[in-house]
């Protein structure tokens, strides 16, 4: 994906087709959105995928009135309103990097992402941009081994994980789009709740998926909650509990606020 000039663009394959999809904004605020190539079936579909993924047709007055007057969420709300959970077109894009994401430092993370987009990711020639590339589709990473991606800074563990996901989304026993295919991912061995809740939030835009193991939340809640020490997992549940149906929003905009928190005072020891 790249920005020029205040222009968004990227590729997203539908049916196997080739998209190129933009996005700007005017001065006025309108949001403008294009797709070129390929038929106009694929054309509509991706930019069904390239609206969810910017979250623009998303309506959150429900979500305002509902916390405005909350003492954390009331001053992120009144300071961040245009604020969204960051999505991804596909949700097989978000379960995957959500894998890659492990455990892991964000930029190690990215980097990762970077070098499986650019092994395996069918080129596209987009006018005025170059060559663009997209993510590699579950049936592409099914076909790998797993010291292939163990090449790309992936885990050996989490290699297999990923490549097991694919073969099941490959096959069509999984759609990642479709939360009754959860179990069936959970029964891979390094998939956790935390990797399904970040599928959730950013692959199938769930307002109440919570990934409450990340590293955010745990420093997050510790400093919020006055522990003196990092969260549990269970502690950050608890936490954005009062939220519900809204934990993943909410959890969104106390991150955006309040994450210069995080950095304040001595480091967080661990939870006992």
């Amino acid at each position: 994906m790249l920005v020029r000039d205040g222009v968004v663009t990227r590729v997203l394959h539908v049916d196997g087709a080739p998209v190129a999809i933009q996005a700007w904004q005017r001065q006025d605020g309108t949001v403008v959105l294009r797709a070129s190539g390929a038929g106009s079936g694929e054309r509509s579909a991706a930019l069904e995928r390239w609206r969810f993924a910017l979250a623009v047709d998303d309506d959150l007055r429900p979500f305002f009135q509902a916390f405005r007057s909350d003492r954390l969420l009331g001053p992120a709300i009144r300071r961040m309103p245009w604020l969204r959970p960051r999505r991804r077109p596909m949700a097989w894009e978000a379960f995957a990097w959500a894998v890659t994401k492990q455990l892991i430092e964000s930029g190690r993370a990215a980097g990762i992402q970077r070098r499986i987009v650019r092994r395996w990711g069918s080129p596209v020639e987009v006018a005025g941009f170059g060559v663009l590339r997209d993510v590699p589709p579950a049936e592409m990473i099914a076909g790998c081994a797993p010291a292939e991606l163990e090449g790309m800074d992936l885990s050996a563990r989490r290699a297999l994980a990923l490549i097991r996901a694919a073969r099941e989304v490959a096959a069509g026993r999984v759609d990642p789009a479709d939360r009754a295919g959860d179990a069936r991912l959970l029964s891979i061995p390094e998939v956790g709740p935390w990797t399904i809740q970040c599928l959730g939030l950013h692959g199938r835009g769930e307002p109440d998926s919570l990934p409450a193991g990340d590293l955010g939340y745990v420093k997050l809640v510790g400093r919020l909650a006055g522990l003196g020490r990092r969260a549990t997992v269970d502690e950050v549940e608890e936490f954005f509990a009062p939220y519900a149906p809204y934990r993943g929003l909410a959890g969104t905009f106390c991150l955006a606020a309040y994450h210069k928190a995080i950095a304040q005072g001595p480091p967080l020891r661990l939870a006992a």
